[in-house]
């Protein structure tokens, strides 16, 4: 009995984590939806397998509400584009090769016209899928009407089963990039405190070029994290989660510049002390442990701006704030050794203060201080650029629902990144 009572459980929890995995969650409600489309369709539709409506289903219901929404208009109006040209050509020319080649020159140039961006092809597809039936006029509209069944079931699919937030797939790609960092500069350190070889250096610099790429991707998990938030009748404040994630991911992006900047200082100063040490034993040491402790504060400044308010978040924040007053303590130490070890040898001392406004510009950037006023600047400004945008609306949100919870939430970020 314990045993099956052991498997239950295990049954459960491994459906309860399927349940909040947002591919599985997308997959599964995009199946439904072209389901309930077709069957739909097979009520309304003259077609005997309207496979329009499905399609149409399966293509309308994306990611998140906001690109579906857009999508959605814009396949509809590419498909309706599609069907009357086909209906102007078939009663002005039929069918021919040379028919066929305008049609389709002019289906891409209305595509672009009435603006349906990347379903320009689909103008195309639909003219000449209308064109090439014989009974035009029935097909043609048949075809709009299966193309608004699609349409109408995904979109309704978004409002009753509000899509996956993919924002917690976005915190984890930063907490992924910020344990690449501390990797990359936990090497860094080690061999700045040994005899590095301008080829290892140089491998260093590679990697951290490398970040680059890294950052890409996880501003692509940002950008479907931010749209997923947008019109998402799960979410409130939508605006404050995607700034604390967008403004947390520019800070470890100057942080990788940085990186890069140092590696790249390394690199020449290996050069040009080869076959010597890069430093004095007791320098590289302190460079070591700094770097070391920097990697600390870029990983808990990552688990910071992905964790809401909460224990998880102060926890996170007096670990942040200890590792950098540890670093900072750190790099005072380094600082006076680098002046003594510039005043026995000033023939790289550009490289050694180099060095150190490096580490300084990184400390700086992950400063709790500096992260809430850029918070708060960066809301204010999406908020400024929101009203502007859309005044009438603005207006109207205003006299339904005071914006206390905003303010309050604002104030307690602040609060906490301070």
């Amino acid at each position: 009995m314990r045993d099956v009572r052991d498997v239950w459980t295990l049954i459960r929890k491994r459906v309860a984590k399927w349940r909040q995995d947002p591919v599985i969650v997308q997959s599964v409600r995009s199946a439904a939806a072209a389901t309930v489309a077709y069957v739909v369709a097979l009520q309304l539709s003259s077609e005997a397998a309207p496979l329009t409506a499905p399609l149409t289903a399966l293509l309308v219901v994306q990611v998140t509400l906001y690109s579906t929404l857009t999508t959605g208009i814009r396949r509809v109006n590419s498909v309706v584009a599609g069907v009357v040209i086909a209906i102007g050509f078939s009663v002005l020319v039929g069918l021919t090769w040379w028919s066929l080649a305008l049609l389709i020159l002019a289906s891409l140039a209305v595509g672009h016209l009435v603006r349906v961006s990347e379903f320009v092809p689909e103008v195309a597809i639909s003219a000449m899928l209308v064109l090439g039936v014989t009974r035009v006029g029935d097909t043609a509209w048949a075809r709009v009407l299966e193309t608004l069944i699609g349409a109408v079931v995904g979109l309704a699919f978004n409002f009753l089963l509000a899509p996956p937030v993919w924002v917690e797939a976005a915190g984890e790609s930063i907490e992924d990039l910020a344990r690449r960092m501390r990797r990359l500069l936990i090497r860094v350190g080690e061999e700045a405190a040994d005899n590095t070889p301008p080829e290892a250096a140089a491998a260093r610099l590679h990697e951290a070029r490398e970040l680059d790429f890294d950052i890409v991707e996880v501003d692509a998990a940002l950008k479907q994290a931010e749209d997923s938030l947008k019109l998402n009748p799960r979410v409130r404040e939508g605006l404050l989660h995607r700034v604390v994630l967008r403004t947390g991911l520019d800070t470890l992006e100057i942080c990788t510049v940085v990186l890069r900047v140092l590696a790249r200082t390394l690199t020449d100063l290996a050069r040009e002390r080869e076959p010597s040490p890069l430093f004095s034993p007791q320098v590289g040491a302190a460079i070591e442990r700094l770097l070391a402790e920097i990697g600390d504060a870029v990983v808990s400044f990552a688990v910071l701006v992905t964790t809401d308010v909460s224990r998880s978040a102060e926890s996170a924040e007096a670990r942040l704030a200890a590792e950098l007053s540890s670093a900072t303590a750190t790099r005072d130490k380094l600082a006076q050794l680098l002046l003594e070890e510039v005043q026995r040898d000033p023939r790289e001392w550009q490289l050694h203060g180099a060095v150190l406004t490096e580490v300084n510009r990184m400390l700086d950037e992950l400063d709790t201080e500096h992260r809430s006023q850029r918070l708060l600047e960066e809301l204010d400004r999406c908020t400024r650029e929101q009203r502007e945008r859309s005044p009438r609306l603005t207006r109207l949100r205003e006299r339904v629902r005071i914006p206390r919870p905003l303010r309050r939430n604002r104030s307690r970020l602040a609060g906490r990144n301070r």
